[in-house]
This record gives structure tokens, sequence and C-alpha cells, in this order.
């Protein structure tokens, strides 16, 4: 006689608890999104603020439609140096680190410049680069400067972390160090490229901006950035509001994409996946 299967209500649970969590993760932040938009709803109609100081929520979203043309072309204008810059920065972290992690000569030669380069404030480069290099490419080197670093680190971080009795074992077996590289260093290191990565995106938006803003001070520039400083010297404070609010989402975005692909490529191994999916 066939025992009564005690795991299916226990499963359902879980499978409920799951899909709470995953409601909660989603309606929270639009609640609190939410009440953020009506509270400032609310101080502009009770003060009486004038636009010019501070725009109620409707008038940001009135002139983000009416302004529409103008402000999409700045978004792929931005968009465009910040792929350009990340991508740049993506593979050059990662050569790199790969290079450094076959050659400590080289690490210890190149790495205090990358350091260097995480320090120095892109503000403070961004005008040099635009009196050497052309516009486009002066933006697009501040966007790689910014975001170059994160991938480097967090690369070589990973490619240092593999366990040392795996090493060991391919070392038995005497595996070559393209070999050891390939199948033991990379798959490990993955994890801290992709976190890298994550990180290199965001930061990728913000040299963008900050260069944009430095190129629309010298008199040239298309960006979103741009489009805010331009409405900041017009005083057309519903403009910058709207503005403001794509770079954000932009940014979000940015964000999400990179962790989707994160997930994707991690879910069926690694640890961190596994916590979302439970």
């Amino acid at each position: 006689m066939n025992s009564p299967d005690r795991s299916a209500p226990s499963d359902m649970r879980d499978s409920s608890a799951v899909q709470r969590v995953s409601i909660a993760r989603v309606v929270l932040p639009i609640a609190v999104l939410m009440a953020g938009v009506l509270v400032w709803d609310l101080v502009v109609r009770l003060n009486a603020i004038p636009p010019y100081v501070l725009p109620g929520p409707e008038l940001v979203a009135t002139t983000l439609v009416k302004d529409w043309p103008i402000l999409w072309q700045s978004l792929l204008a931005t968009l465009l140096t910040t792929l350009e810059g990340f991508v740049a920065a993506a593979v050059g972290g990662v050569a790199l680190a790969l290079l450094f992690n076959q050659s400590k000569w080289l690490e210890q030669a190149l790495l205090p410049y990358a350091i260097i380069l995480q320090v120095t404030p892109v503000i403070a480069i961004a005008p040099l680069l635009l009196i050497y290099l052309p516009q486009q490419t002066a933006v697009i080197v501040c966007a790689w400067i910014v975001a170059f670093f994160p991938v480097l680190s967090n690369t070589a971080l990973g490619l240092n972390s593999v366990d040392r009795n795996l090493a060991g074992l391919f070392q038995l077996h005497g595996a070559s160090r393209m070999q050891t590289l390939r199948y033991l260093k990379l798959p490990a290191a993955l994890p801290y490229i992709l976190g890298g990565l994550r990180i290199a995106g965001g930061l990728s938006l913000i040299g963008a901006v900050v260069a944009e803003i430095a190129a629309g001070s010298a008199g040239a520039g298309s960006g979103l950035a741009y489009r805010i400083a331009e409405s900041g010297y017009r005083l057309n404070i519903p403009r910058m509001f709207a503005a403001l609010l794509l770079l954000s989402v932009t940014g979000i975005v940015i964000y999400m994409c990179l962790a989707a692909v994160s997930h994707l490529l991690l879910r069926r191994w690694h640890e961190s996946a596994f916590g979302k999916e439970s």
C-alpha cells in the first residue's frame, strides 16, 4: 500500500512563499514611488511653489511628452556614448586582468596607473580631454575611465580566488596554463566579472554625463546632460526634471538588463542565482 505523498503540501507552501516574495519585490517599490510622487505633488500645490523653483509631477510629465523629440535625440546620444564606453571598459578591463593573472611583473608595472585613473576625478580630466581629443572621443574616454577599474579589479579578484585544491588538481594532471585559465579560472571568475560589469554599466553612464556637461560648458553637446545644463541656464526647470527622470530610468534599465544577463548565466550553477530563485 502506497504511503501518502507528504512533500506536496510543503512544495505548495514553498511555491506560495516564493510568489509572495516576488510580488512584494514589485509592489513595494511601486508603492514607495507613488507615495513619493504624491508627497511631491502636495508640497508643490499646498505651498504654491512656482514652476521655475520646483515643478510638480504633472508638469514634469507634460513637459516630457511635449519635448519628447528633443529629449529622445539627446537620450540616444547619451546611450550611444554609454554603450561605447561600457564595451571599451568591459573588453579592456577583462583583457588586462587576464594579462595581470599571467604575469605578476606586468601587474606590478601597470596596476598603479590603473589606480591613478580610478582615483582621479573624471570632472577634472574631462576638460583636458576635450582640448586634446575630438569631442565625441573625449566623452567616450571619460565613460571608459570611470567604468574601467571595477571590471579590472573584480576580474582580477575572481581569477585569484580559485580554490587551491582545484588548482593543485589541475597541476597534478599536467594541465597547461591556458587550460587552467580556460577550464578553471575563467568559470570561477565569471560571477566576479559579471558583478564588475553591473557596476560598470551605471558608472559608464555617470562618466558620459560628466563629460557631456563639460562638453556643454565648452559650447558643444547634444546628450541628456547637456539638455539638463541648458535647461538650468534658461530656467526651464520642468525640462530639467524631465531629462533627469530619463537619465534615472536609463540607469535603472541598464542595471536591470545586466542583472538579468548575470542571472541567466549563473542560474544553473552559482549560489547567488539559487538564492534569488528560492
